[in-house]
């Protein structure tokens, strides 16, 4: 594992077999997938060049990285597929591990960890999540108008954010509930979907969100419905909690 101090990159081997596909011809296989912290939330996946199997054909176009170094940007061609400068290469990389290294925009590929699809990003290996069911009383205000009042939760804890209170859908107001066609994708829950909230005049956009199909890892949180802890004010069992700090 390498910890690069001036980006703090870290670059560790994977354990899992990944595989991507572009419009379903094979890209890549590899059983020595490369973490990448670029960004200190999550990973992304570089795959040593010997496992890839698509033609990168480089643009001419380059990408500086202070941390990684000068990237040369690729088209992927694969079975008559394109995938146009959706592959980076960084042969002169500060961080040794890079150098033979090929980046693939996840975007653009459908990608694998052994059999199963991943979405997003790569799951950080160093990130748990637990579902409670918890008895202490939960409530939701915004100004003063209750978002949402339960006898009881589930409480998700996520390494790095917030505990997030899922509670049933039955338990907002209805009344202030505004449809949103916003839908985000987590890796480790799956799709969200969102409700905005009016309060007065005053429209609070996808502050409230729900998983319909949530992936079996976190189950217990079907159908159920939570609150941005960082954009509204939160009472267990009557008491105003903190609100939080996180990157959303």
């Amino acid at each position: 594992m390498a910890d690069n101090a001036r980006g703090r990159v870290k670059v560790e081997t994977g354990a899992k077999r990944v595989r991507l596909y572009l419009e379903n011809r094979l890209v890549a296989d590899t059983l020595r997938p490369l973490l990448v912290w670029e960004k200190p939330f999550y990973p992304t996946y570089y795959v040593p060049a010997k496992d890839v199997l698509a033609e990168l054909k480089p643009t001419g176009e380059t990408e500086h990285s202070p941390s990684r170094g000068d990237a040369q940007v690729h088209d992927v061609l694969a079975g008559g597929a394109t995938a146009a400068g959706k592959a980076r290469t960084v042969p002169e990389s500060p961080l040794e591990e890079l150098r033979d290294a090929v980046r693939f925009d996840f975007d653009a590929f459908d990608w694998f960890e052994e059999d199963e699809p991943i979405y997003t990003h790569p799951r950080d290996p160093y990130s748990r999540i637990d579902v409670l069911s918890s008895s202490r009383r939960f409530r939701a205000e915004l100004d003063g108008v209750v978002l949402a009042d339960s006898p009881n939760s589930m409480i998700l804890f996520e390494t790095g954010l917030p505990p997030r209170y899922y509670v049933p859908i039955t338990a907002l107001n209805q009344d202030v509930l505004r449809p949103s066609e916003t839908v985000t994708h987590c890796p480790y829950k799956g799709a969200a979907t969102y409700w905005s909230v009016q309060v007065g005049e005053q429209v609070h956009n996808d502050i409230i969100w729900g998983y319909r199909t949530p992936f079996p890892e976190v189950q217990k949180i079907t159908g159920l419905a939570a609150v941005y802890n960082e954009k509204v004010d939160i009472y267990l069992d009557d008491v105003l909690q903190e609100r939080p700090k996180s990157r959303y």
